[in-house]
């Protein structure tokens, strides 16, 4: 019999929450159970509407773009908003949580991480969007630095 651990989260309102992880971490699942749809701006969504692929990862450039335009916004209408996105390298989190306090807001990072070899059997069978092992090592080797160099210390944030 599985049980689930039930989680009290509680943020400042309104406020960006930047998901942290590997792909297979889990993000999506954890986003979509903690807030919702419409909260949510991920990456993979994006990368599909720019080319009908989610796993197109040569269209992140302009996915990225529009995600960052579409955070903007929302910030500057006060709303909480999630990015969904591996967000793994301090330079990826900056571009983010640096839009939060031009509109007064906090910005919380909620980090995934897992055992590799659970993630890697995630990404493994994650249907239609499988992200390459070596992307995903690569992806699982640059959150362990960042977690090493403490970069996620609050005055990264701001």
């Amino acid at each position: 019999m599985r049980t689930e651990a039930s989680v009290a989260l509680t943020l400042p309102e309104p406020c960006l929450v930047v998901l942290v992880g590997a792909a297979g971490s889990g993000k999506s699942t954890l986003a979509a159970r903690l807030f919702s749809a419409e909260q949510i701006l991920s990456s993979d969504a994006y990368r599909g509407a720019v080319s009908g692929d989610e796993s197109d990862q040569s269209v992140s450039r302009v996915a990225f773009r529009l995600l960052h335009r579409d955070l903007d916004r929302r910030l500057a209408a006060g709303l909480t908003t999630v990015v969904d996105a591996t967000s793994v390298t301090s330079y990826a989190r900056r571009s983010l949580t640096r839009i939060a306090p031009r509109h007064g807001l906090a910005a919380v990072a909620l980090v995934l991480d897992l055992p590799p070899d659970l993630v890697l059997a995630r990404n493994a069978t994650r249907p239609g969007r499988m992200v390459p092992e070596a992307a995903a090592r690569q992806q699982l080797a640059d959150l362990a630095r960042s977690l090493r160099r403490d970069e996620f210390a609050l005055d990264s944030f701001t």
